[in-house]
């Protein structure tokens, strides 16, 4: 049972074409958890969703960097950073919600990833680590303290997102059972390591869903 609904946020993170079956970074089975995220935003008053939303030149697609290929890494100015295949491009199918999200109540959408020169996997802050989205003022006028996550990757974009909230000094939920993870090279495991050193909760739907 969600406490305190009027200071309590849901973030529905990336539920996109791109990263559903059929998309350009698909991640297994992800389009399995969207009929759970449309009965979990019936129990929210304010809903966030986050759309990946890349220029076509972005710095993370591999296509970019000539002799590389996806999931290969490079270091760039802010650190270490996986190259993707070309994914959610402005403004094309890819970038998308998947037509299976249903939540008319939402009440804003965070692009981000815009920027050619720097990826963002985090709802809060671009990778350089500077650029804010505007999260974190929105939720503070909006009086929330409270941040419940899902969606997709687990390990990337939810991770991400999940720590800064932490950070920033929102009481933070993961719920595992409405996020898809890519789990590269482990880290899935990594992220829930990182997120649980946080102080970032771990629950599954069903505590909310009662």
């Amino acid at each position: 049972m969600l406490k305190q609904v009027k200071q309590t946020v849901l973030i529905v993170v990336d539920v996109q074409n791109g990263f559903t079956p059929g998309g350009n970074l698909a991640v297994a089975n992800a389009d399995e958890i969207i009929p759970k995220i449309n009965q979990l935003a019936q129990k929210f008053e304010h809903i966030v969703l986050t759309q990946d939303w890349h220029p076509v030149q972005h710095i993370s697609f591999a296509d970019n960097h000539p002799n590389k290929k996806p999931f290969e890494t490079i270091e760039l100015d802010y650190g270490r950073q996986v190259l993707w295949p070309k994914h959610c491009v402005q403004g094309t199918h890819d970038a998308e919600f998947h037509p299976h999200l249903n939540i008319p109540t939402a009440q804003l959408i965070i692009r981000k990833g815009c920027h050619q020169n720097i990826d963002s996997y985090s709802a809060f802050m671009e990778a350089d680590r500077k650029t804010p989205t505007g999260l974190n003022g929105y939720l503070r006028e909006h009086q929330i303290n409270t941040v419940y996550i899902v969606g997709i990757a687990t390990d990337f974009c939810v991770a991400w997102t999940a720590i800064d909230a932490a950070e920033l000094g929102f009481d933070t939920y993961v719920i595992e059972d409405a996020c898809k993870a890519i789990d590269l090279n482990g880290s899935l495991q990594q992220a829930w390591q990182d997120m649980s050193q946080k102080g970032v909760h771990r629950i599954e739907a069903s505590s909310i869903l009662l």
